[in-house]
């Protein structure tokens, strides 16, 4: 079983994590503050503030870096090259995988291409390929 810890400000990252659990039936956790995580799994989040990372996300990773295999973030083209930085820089920070980058809530092919992705190259490899993949 994947399991899949996300941070969603807006809804875009949830609904995103609602239509991956549709198809796949992984398991999602939302990130709160204080959580426990003991089983390892792969981070969504979302970028604010035109290239930051969420403080949650932050301080989710502050402590358990060492349970997530990789790391996908939602964002908007608007933005430029700001599109889903926060996946960048959490990605150079901790030193995994960056797995996908997709705007706003994401579309079927994004879904599709994630589940990919997440199935066929970082299933149970924490520190897999640096390879931005699709992103």
């Amino acid at each position: 079983m994947i399991h899949l810890y996300y941070d969603s400000k807006t809804g875009n990252v949830r609904r995103f994590i609602e239509k991956v659990i549709q198809v796949t039936g992984w398991s999602a956790h939302r990130i709160q503050e204080h959580m426990d995580v003991e089983v390892p799994g792969h981070l969504v989040t979302f970028t604010t503030n035109f290239g930051k990372i969420p403080t949650l996300t932050e301080d989710f990773m502050k402590s358990h870096n060492d349970k997530i295999f990789s790391v996908t973030s939602s964002g908007n083209r608007n933005w430029g090259r700001n599109f889903g930085v926060a996946g960048d820089k959490v990605a150079e920070m901790y030193d995994i995988p960056l797995a996908f980058k997709f705007e706003l809530s994401g579309t079927m092919e994004d879904i599709n291409q994630f589940i990919d992705i997440i199935k066929n190259q970082y299933y149970d490899s924490k520190r897999g390929s640096k390879k931005l993949d699709i992103a």
